[in-house]
């Protein structure tokens, strides 16, 4: 367990006390804070306090990090789409609704869980938590993935991610009807200054850029392909927000009023690469889920 300690300046002052551990603790969420804080892992002035605790200018404010307890991973037989396989890499089309890799509250019924199962050999770079992912979609999203065999594939490929060579398109559908038939968006993205569940637009971000282009528009509504340049969390769903057409269904960045999809209509529906070891280009393509063409199907009817 890590020990820390700081003092609450007069900027800082009249802050919640989960506000302020919030933004010295990058890595952690507020909710994962508020649970020290509940644990008594949290002190001020050497006394136990509540989350919603307002700091005064000169408190000290003294935190445990604690060990965050191992996951255990488990194979288990589920199903998977497979578009194609070898010796050193699979091409897995995930379904929507299913999280990557384990984590805190998701411990089984992943990607992950699913992999140990299908395979022994998995590369070890990212861990015992993460093996052989060397790019993620979010839980509500469809679509391919490439999975890594072996540390070298692994490391081939996320140095092509890197390198902005790996090709990835999307589709889906936003509210809205974009006006112009192809558009590109250049802007920064990291963690949001006001929700720290939330990514967004900001100055202090990474460098995200994202194509987009229009395959059919309705009066409220638009069915799009994006491509992506860069890979940042939540990148289309964030960048399409912020021109002011989010993704229909987005519990996260769309508006209240949505069409009930569970989760945000988007679909990763192609992706292409070099084969590390063939060193050959290679490319699939999926079609969108059920869930998705019904959506499709039901702005279709509207209009």
């Amino acid at each position: 367990m890590s020990s820390f300690s700081h003092i609450v300046t007069e900027e800082q002052a009249k802050k919640r006390i989960d506000k302020i551990l919030s933004d010295l603790n990058t890595e952690n969420s507020r909710s994962q804070i508020q649970t020290w804080i509940s644990k008594n892992h949290v002190k001020v002035n050497g006394e136990d306090i509540k989350s919603n605790y307002k700091c005064q200018s000169g408190d000290i404010i003294e935190w445990e990090i604690p060990e965050t307890e191992p996951l255990e991973l488990t194979p288990e037989n589920i199903p998977l789409e497979i578009a194609y396989e070898d010796s050193d890499l699979l091409v897995v089309n995930k379904p929507k609704g299913m999280v990557v890799h384990p984590s805190a509250g998701h411990g089984s019924g992943t990607l992950v869980n699913a992999l140990l199962y299908h395979c022994n050999d998995l590369s070890g770079i990212n861990g015992i938590e993460r093996p052989g992912i060397v790019h993620r979609i979010d839980k509500d999203t469809s679509g391919l993935l490439v999975v890594a065999k072996n540390d070298y594939t692994h490391t081939q490929l996320s140095e092509q991610l890197a390198a902005k060579e790996m090709k990835r398109k999307y589709e889906a559908v936003v509210h809205g009807e974009i006006p112009h038939e192809t558009g590109m968006i250049d802007a920064p993205i990291g963690r949001d200054t006001k929700d720290r569940q939330k990514m967004g637009v900001v100055d202090q971000g990474k460098h995200a850029i994202t194509h987009f282009r229009v395959l059919k528009a309705f009066s409220d509504y638009t069915h799009i392909e994006c491509q992506l340049e860069t890979g940042r969390t939540h990148q289309i769903r964030v960048h399409m927000k912020y021109i002011g057409y989010p993704l229909v269904g987005d519990p996260k960045y769309g508006p209240r009023k949505t069409i009930d999809t569970n989760g945000q209509v988007l679909h990763a529906k192609q992706l292409g690469f070099i084969h590390p070891k063939k060193n050959e280009w290679m490319e699939f393509e999926v079609e969108p889920p059920k869930e998705f063409k019904e959506v499709l199907h039901y702005i279709e009817k509207m209009y």
